[in-house]
């Protein structure tokens, strides 16, 4: 390559990296320090050590350390094939097929699922894989305003009796609001238009339902769903997602998900991990008990304190504060204090809706949590001092 035609492309990339700057959303790779309100561990399996006792057995009885090839050339084992049937009894369905990760398992799944002749209905802040799933589809998208089921109605009436197939797409716990989706109120209107759904349980597995099996289940909707997403990579402290549904669809993903067909599988130990997280979240209903009811007085103290905490009902409880200058100030001074907090701009969030994303896990004590909310407030007061001043 040319020099010059390097140095234009390497000036274009910095260009680029300045403007982020001066809009104050530029990101950069650090490690977490501190009290973690980063993490999707809600359960703490990650630093579980019977998690670690699962793997180390795993390693020392597993045939290989590579997973060699996809799972359609040599990449297959008995233990995946276990550990789907195993996931599809927990999540309650007929059948399930793993993916490398969340992101796979929802690309894969809507580009193989659904086509031009048909239609999506998508939440506005569902998950950017599911967007960008349904973008590689090729399906005619209709997004709807975030949990606004009256627009959604009204885009399926006026698609009622068209020929193409009609099918809603959601999350059940938004990753970004912490909000649930009204399961049950979209799968009658699934029923009475004639759609299918699709629910992405990410944040809600290990979390939400009996056993932790998700929303769909604890709603009592799965006859009504098409397929489900569970991932290993938040409560089950592992990694991967599996897409569950009817034995039928998962034939036709292994025929047609191209995020499946063409990635190497895991090494055939990890199986053995993931199968110990499923059987160790099965009994931690009083972890799960626990950690909604922190999560509900960590919003309650936040709203009483004058906070945005806009429709958290979950484990995700966001403090939207607007503007990435004070989002970034925010986070500076509670990293100052000790929590290990993440600013979250646009893109990742709507324009003017900068916030902090408090990922609450059975890890953190609830003083931490009061403490927390102290040292907010405390950052608010010295920033309306400094205004004061600054216009004294």
């Amino acid at each position: 390559m040319p020099d010059d035609v390097l140095s234009t492309w390497k000036a274009t990339l910095a260009k680029g990296l300045q403007a982020l700057e001066k809009q104050h959303q530029r990101r950069s790779l650090a490690a977490i320090h501190g009290i973690d309100f980063c993490s999707n561990d809600y359960l703490g399996l990650a630093e579980h050590p019977a998690l670690r006792e699962a793997v180390l057995h795993a390693v020392e009885n597993a045939a290989r350390m590579g997973g060699t090839a996809s799972r359609l050339l040599s990449g297959q084992t008995e233990g995946w094939l276990k550990l789907e049937e195993e996931f599809a009894a927990f999540a309650g369905t007929e059948a399930a097929l793993f993916f490398g990760s969340g992101y796979a398992a929802n690309m894969g799944l809507l580009s193989a699922l659904v086509g031009r002749d048909d239609v999506v209905y998508s939440d506005t802040l569902n998950h950017a894989s599911l967007i960008d799933g349904m973008r590689l589809s090729g399906a005619r998208k209709v997004i709807y305003p975030h949990l606004d089921l009256n627009a959604l109605e009204k885009s399926l009436r006026q698609d009622a009796g068209a020929p193409w197939r009609r099918i809603i797409v959601s999350e059940s716990v938004f990753s970004m609001n912490g909000d649930v989706a009204p399961l049950k109120e979209m799968a009658s209107l699934a029923d009475r238009f004639g759609a299918a759904m699709i629910v992405d349980e990410a944040h809600a597995t290990g979390v939400q339902g009996k056993t932790g099996c998700g929303s769909a289940a604890q709603e009592g909707i799965l006859g009504q769903v098409l397929a489900t997403i569970h991932t290993c990579g938040k409560a089950l402290g592992s990694a991967g997602a599996f897409v569950c549904g009817p034995a039928v669809m998962k034939d036709h993903l292994i025929n047609h998900a191209r995020t499946f067909i063409f990635s190497t599988a895991l090494p055939p130990y990890f199986a053995g991990q993931i199968g110990a997280a499923v059987r160790l979240i099965g009994g931690m209903d009083v972890e799960r008990q626990t950690l909604l009811e922190r999560a509900n007085g960590l919003n309650r103290e936040l709203r009483r304190a004058g906070f945005d905490t806009g429709g958290s009902a979950s484990q995700i409880v966001p403090v939207i504060l607007g503007s990435n200058e004070d989002t970034l100030q925010a986070a500076t001074h509670l990293q100052r204090e000790g929590f290990a907090v993440r600013a979250i701009r646009p893109p990742t969030v709507p324009a003017g809706r900068a916030r902090l994303r408090l990922s609450l896990t059975i890890r953190i004590a609830e003083e931490e949590l009061k403490r927390l909310v102290k040292s907010l407030v405390e950052w608010r007061e010295r920033k309306s001092a400094a205004v004061a001043a600054r216009y004294a």
